[in-house]
Order: structure tokens, then C-alpha cells, then sequence
């Protein structure tokens, strides 16, 4: 079911001369397991992005936040599970923010992490009726995880999305690269723009920007404040901080 957000995203993408038609947009949909029924692309990165998952058992998604990197990739992995392409969908991040580490927070491992990992579940739910994600994740099908919980494992016949990638270290990065197994297929999702790293620690993303551009069946794709597909006037931020931070770095 179409929205008028979706109406205004798409007729703003061709309008700023996308490589790509409205009909090219709205065709190219995502079929998922709730009431909305399908998720279809509003720019062309995100048209883009969708075909690079489709083709590739890596995908990286860099740009800003509201670009839609995990949003698209949940869509793809509930997809993909509903056509039985693989048997399982598992949902990682770091269990890192800014100003906050787990042994300060209340409750127990479950009640710790469970705020780091609402997201996925928001995007999960959205996509997917309650009741049956619920039983999914209770069957262990549908697994939403810290990224730590990844370590000593081999996933087979999966759909991985890793969330909030820029948050990991260099090692933590290349465990989690290793983790992929037969019939899988990983999406890899970060914005730069935003590391809550501590000092001295390098962004497992950004370094494999560079370690892993020119490997084939690997992609990687961009986005911009362009692609920013949340209120409008999230756009209008974005595009203020990369302004004055643009300034900040010629000063």
C-alpha cells in the first residue's frame, strides 16, 4: 500500500535527475509479511542498494542516518526468508553508544542490550506481524543479538545484517567478516559520520573501505543527505552538518 510519503520521495528522486523513472521505482518493490505488503525504493541509491543485495553476498551501506541502509536490508531479509532462500535471519550490532558502557546500565545482560538492539526490532515489527515475529525470535528463526554473541560461530543459510557498523573495532569487524558461512548472504550498514568509539580505537568500517573495495562479489554502496528518506526536515540537518562541519575541516 502506497503512502503519500512515498508518492512525494519518488517523484522528488526523478525530478533531481535520477538515472531512474517513477515506474522504475515503484515496480522494483519489496514484498514483506504485514499489512503495508511491500517496501519499494524512493531514490535511486536506495534502488541501487536493493539490487546490489540481490546480486551480492556483501553488501555495504554507508551515509547518514534516515537513508533507509537498515531499513531496506531488514526488508530484503524478511524476503528473502518468506521465499525460502535461506532458513534464518540474524540481526547483529554493537552494543556501543556515546557517553555509556553496559556495566553502568540497570538490569540484567538481557535488560542491558535490549535498548542497543530496539531498533532492529522496530524495523522488524514494521515489516512483519507481531505475533509471528515473536515466534520467529522465540524459535530462535529470527535471532537479534550483540555483535559480540557472533564470535566462535559459523552462520549457514542465513540472512546477517550488521547494524551500526561504524561502532566496531578492527578486530571486531574482521570476526564478524569470518562468520559467514554456505548459502548466506550479509548486509553491513554504518554512518561514519557518527563513531562512539574511544579514543585510539579505528572504525571496523572504514577500514574496510579501504581493505576490501576491489574484491569481486563484494559491493559497496553510498548514500547522501539526498537519500534521507525520514522527515523533511532530517534532510535539511544533514545537510546543515555537512556544511559546517565542511567548514570545520577547511578552517
Amino acid at each position: 500500500m502506497l503512502n503519500p510519503e512515498d508518492i512525494r520521495f519518488a517523484i522528488k528522486s526523478v525530478s533531481e535527475g535520477g538515472e531512474i523513472s517513477m515506474k522504475d521505482l515503484f515496480l522494483d518493490n519489496i514484498p514483506v509479511s504485514s499489512k503495508r505488503r511491500f517496501i519499494i525504493p524512493k531514490t535511486d541509491n536506495q534502488k541501487k542498494y536493493i539490487e546490489a543485495i540481490r546480486r551480492f553476498d556483501i553488501v555495504i551501506g554507508i551515509g547518514p542516518a534516515g537513508t533507509g541502509k537498515t531499513y531496506l536490508a531488514m526488508a530484503m531479509a524478511i524476503n528473502a526468508f518468506l521465499k525460502k532462500q535461506v532458513s534464518r535471519i540474524v540481526l547483529a550490532r554493537p552494543a556501543i553508544e556515546a557517553g555509556e558502557k553496559l556495566g553502568f546500565l540497570p538490569g540484567d545482560m538481557y535488560e542491558k542490550v535490549n535498548p542497543y538492539l530496539r531498533p532492529l526490532y522496530d524495523a522488524l515489527f514494521d515489516m512483519m506481524e507481531t505475533e509471528k515475529a515473536s515466534k520467529l525470535i522465540e524459535r530462535g528463526v529470527i535471532e537479534i543479538a550483540p555483535l559480540a554473541f557472533m564470535r566462535g560461530r559459523t552462520l549457514n543459510d542465513s540472512f546477517i545484517i550488521l547494524d551500526e557498523a561504524q561502532n566496531t573495532t578492527s578486530e571486531q569487524m574482521k570476526m564478524y567478516l569470518t562468520r559467514l558461512g554456505f548459502n548466506s548472504k550479509t548486509v553491513i550498514t554504518g554512518d561514519i559520520t557518527q563513531i562512539d568509539l574511544p579514543p585510539g580505537k579505528s572504525s571496523g568500517l572504514i577500514e574496510i573501505a579501504r581493505i576490501l573495495e576491489g574484491i569481486d562479489d563484494i559491493r559497496f554502496c553510498y548514500f547522501s543527505e539526498k537519500d534521507v528518506v525520514r522527515h523533511k526536515l532530517v534532510q535539511a540537518i544533514v545537510k546543515a552538518y555537512e556544511k559546517h562541519e565542511g567548514r570545520h575541516k577547511d578552517g
